[in-house]
C-alpha cells in the first residue's frame, strides 16, 4: 500500500495527518495495520550513543528512544571491550593469573588482584599465614588506589560537563598517587603486585616517608576539588534529584558501593566482614540520604578522607613491623625471589642471582619450576569478596587440584551497577543521561572482562 491511494488518504484524515509514510500490511486485521501507522507517526527517535562514549571509561553503547528532550527507553549493550581475560587464565598458573585479573578495572586495578588472591589463599588454607606486614601493604595499596578511582570518577564526570578544571584537578592529584604505586610495585598500573601468599616484594626503603610528605598535598587537592563542586549552583542544577533510585531497587538490582551508600545504608565489608586487618582500623562508613548523582558524589569525596585516615593508620603499622616477611614461608609456594626495583626497572634481587647461578643447583631447579609450572591447589571451590572502590567485588575460584585454575569468575561492581541505568534515565531528559552514567562509574574493562 501506498499513501496515494483512497484508502489511506481516508486513514490520513481520520489520524489528522497531512501525511502518512510508506507501510506494507502483512497480514493481520486492518486494526492492527492502523495502529502500527499511529505509533510511526508519533515523533520518536533513537538514538545511539556510543559504543565509544564518553564518562564510561571505555566502551559502550547506550541506546535511547526519545520523546523530544525527554528519555522513553534506555538500553545498554556491551560486549566491545571483551578481552576473554577469565578464559585466558585457565591456562596459566595460579600466579600468573594475577597479570591477567589486575587488567579488567584499569582504573582500580589493585581490588582485582586483591580479591583474587584471597581467593586463591582460602583454596589453599593459608589466610592464617599470610604475613601482617603483607597485609598493611595491600590494604596501603587499595585504599590509595581507592583515592585514585573516586578522582577519575568525580573529574571525568565534570569533564563531560564542560568543567574540565574539575578533571585537571582530579588527575593532577591522581598522578600524586600514581607515583607512589610505582614506587612500590615499579608500575603505574596493571601492577601484578599482590600474589598467593603475600606480595611480590617489599616496600622500598624510605617509602612511608615519601608518602607521608605526598598525603598533604593530596588531601589540599581534594578539598580545592570539593570547594569547586559541592556548593557550585550550576553543578547542584545537573546532579540534585538526577538519576536518583530509592533504596529497595538498588537492593533488588544488587547495586552496591558509594551508589547504595548516598541511600544511607552503610554497606561496606571492610566493616560487616572485616578482612587483612581492617577490624584493626578505625574509619568511618559516609552515607547520604539520597541516592542521586550529587549525593553519589559528595559519597566518594567523604570516602577519599576515610580512606586518607586508614592510610595514616597503616603508615604506622609498616614501620612497626618493618623487616618482617612479606610471603609466607611454605617453601612449595612461597615465590622464590624478592623482586627488586633500581634504576634499570624491575627484577630479581642480586643476592637472590647469585644464590642460583654461583652457589645451588637445587635453588635454581626450585625457582624454574615454580615459576614455570606453578604450585598445586587443592581440588575445590570458593568464592570471596573485597570492598572495591565501585562496590563489591567477588571472585568465584575452582580447582582441580591442578597447577592451573579450573575457573575464575568475577562479580565485577561496574557490571552489577549498570543494571540501574535504565531505570535512573527513563522519563528523565536527554541531557540527564551523561550525568546518571558518570554518577555510576563504570569501568568496561571490568564490564567485559
Amino acid at each position: 500500500m501506498i499513501n496515494e491511494t483512497p484508502a489511506f488518504r481516508a486513514t490520513a484524515a481520520a489520524l489528522d495527518v497531512e501525511e502518512l509514510p510508506e507501510v506494507l500490511a502483512m497480514g493481520g486485521d486492518w486494526e492492527d495495520v492502523l495502529s502500527e501507522i499511529e505509533k510511526i507517526s508519533n515523533e520518536r527517535i533513537v538514538l545511539n550513543l556510543g559504543p565509544v562514549h564518553p564518562s564510561t571509561h571505555g566502551v559502550l553503547r547506550v541506546i535511547l528512544e526519545i520523546d523530544g528532550e525527554t528519555v522513553r527507553e534506555s538500553r545498554l549493550n556491551t560486549g566491545y571491550l571483551h578481552t576473554g581475560i577469565e578464559k585466558n587464565m585457565e591456562y596459566r598458573t595460579w600466579t600468573q593469573g594475577v597479570t591477567f585479573c589486575t587488567r579488567m578495572d584499569y582504573v582500580a586495578p589493585l581490588f582485582n588482584e586483591a580479591v583474587y588472591v584471597k581467593a586463591v589463599e582460602k583454596l589453599l588454607n593459608i589466610t592464617d599465614q599470610v604475613p601482617q606486614r603483607a597485609n598493611w601493604i595491600r590494604i596501603l595499596l587499595m585504599e590509595l588506589n581507592r583515592i585514585a578511582s573516586h578522582l577519575v570518577a568525580i573529574g571525568s564526570g565534570g569533564n563531560e560537563l564542560g568543567a574540565t578544571t574539575m578533571m585537571t584537578i582530579a588527575f593532577r592529584e591522581r598522578e600524586e598517587i600514581l607515583r607512589i604505586l610505582e614506587r612500590i610495585t615499579g608500575l603505574r598500573m596493571n601492577h601484578a603486585y599482590m600474589r598467593p601468599g603475600g606480595v611480590a616484594q617489599d616496600i622500598p626503603e624510605g617509602t612511608t616517608a615519601y608518602i607521608r610528605e605526598l598525603l598533604p598535598k593530596i588531601r589540599k587537592g581534594i578539598g580545592e576539588l570539593q570547594d569547586l563542586t559541592q556548593e557550585n549552583p550550576i553543578f547542584k542544577l545537573r546532579h540534585v534529584n538526577v538519576g536518583y533510585m530509592s533504596l529497595p531497587a538498588m537492593m533488588a538490582l544488587g547495586m552496591t558501593g558509594p551508589c547504595l551508600r548516598a541511600a544511607g545504608l552503610p554497606l561496606d565489608l571492610r566493616k560487616t566482614q572485616p578482612y587483612w586487618g581492617y577490624d584493626q582500623l578505625e574509619f568511618d562508613v559516609p552515607v547520604r540520604d539520597q541516592s542521586d548523582a550529587y549525593n553519589r558524589v559528595q559519597v566518594r569525596f567523604d570516602e577519599c578522607y576515610q580512606s586518607l585516615r586508614i592510610i595514616n593508620q597503616c603508615l604506622a603499622h609498616l614501620d612497626e613491623t618493618e623487616g618482617e616477611p612479606v610471603m609466607v614461608q611454605d617453601p612449595a609456594i612461597k615465590w622464590p625471589a624478592q623482586l627488586s626495583v633500581s634504576t634499570d626497572g624491575q627484577g630479581n634481587s642480586l643476592e637472590h642471582i647469585r644464590e642460583i647461578m654461583g652457589h645451588s643447583m637445587e635453588s635454581l631447579i626450585h625457582h624454574f619450576k615454580l615459576v614455570t609450572e606453578g604450585f598445586k591447589v587443592p581440588a575445590g571451590q570458593v568464592y570471596e569478596t573485597v570492598e572495591h572502590a565501585k562496590g563489591i567485588i567477588g571472585c568465584h575460584a575452582v580447582s582441580e587440584g591442578g597447577t592451573r585454575p579450573y575457573r575464575v569468575h568475577f562479580r565485577d561492581p561496574s557490571f552489577s551497577n549498570l543494571q540501574s541505568f535504565a531505570m535512573m534515565t527513563e522519563g528523565g531528559q536527554l541531557a540527564d543521561v551523561v550525568v546518571s552514567l558518570a554518577s555510576i562509574d563504570p569501568v568496561l574493562g571490568g564490564v567485559d572482562r
